[in-house]
C-alpha cells in the first residue's frame, strides 16, 4: 500500500505543508473539502495518522464521508460505499473507469472502499458526484 507524504506521527500536517506538498492539487483538495462542508456543514474534520503517516477526513456523527490522502505533488480521495450507494453509482452518469474500480473493489461489512488520484480537475464533476451519493446514503 502506497504512503502517506506525511509519516512524522508527532507532526499533523499544516496548510502550508499541504501547500507545498500538494503543489497544483492544493487548490483542488480545498475545492473538494469546501464542498462537502457545503453540503453537510456540521462535517467533522480531523488528521489521522496510522502505519501509512497522515490522512484527513471528514465526518458525521457515525461514519466518514470522505478521505483525503496527501501524496507527492498530488492527493487520493477516498470513499466506502455501501450496497445501496454502490447501485446508484452504477446506474449514474459517473465515468465507467470509477465504476469499473467500485465493481472490482471487495465487499466488506462496511461496504466497498475506492481510491482515485487527483491530479488534475479533470475528474472533480464525478468526485462531487460521488460525494452527493455518500452524502445522500
Amino acid at each position: 500500500m502506497d504512503k502517506s507524504i506525511f509519516t512524522d506521527k508527532n507532526s499533523t500536517p499544516s496548510n502550508d505543508d499541504l501547500k507545498e506538498s500538494l503543489g497544483d492539487t492544493y487548490q483542488l483538495w480545498q475545492l473538494i473539502k469546501d464542498y462537502v462542508i457545503s453540503k453537510y456543514s456540521k462535517g467533522i474534520e480531523e488528521w489521522n495518522c496510522s502505519n501509512y503517516g497522515w490522512s484527513f477526513r471528514i465526518k458525521d456523527k457515525k461514519r466518514a464521508i470522505i478521505y483525503l490522502l496527501p501524496r507527492d505533488e498530488f492527493f487520493k480521495v477516498a470513499f466506502v460505499f455501501g450496497q445501496k450507494a454502490t447501485d446508484i453509482i452504477m446506474q449514474s452518469q459517473i465515468s465507467q473507469a470509477i465504476k469499473a474500480e467500485l465493481s472490482a473493489a471487495k465487499v466488506y461489512a462496511e461496504g466497498r472502499g475506492i481510491r482515485i488520484d487527483i491530479k488534475n480537475d479533470n475528474i472533480i464533476a464525478d468526485i462531487r458526484k460521488l460525494i452527493d451519493v455518500k452524502m445522500a446514503n
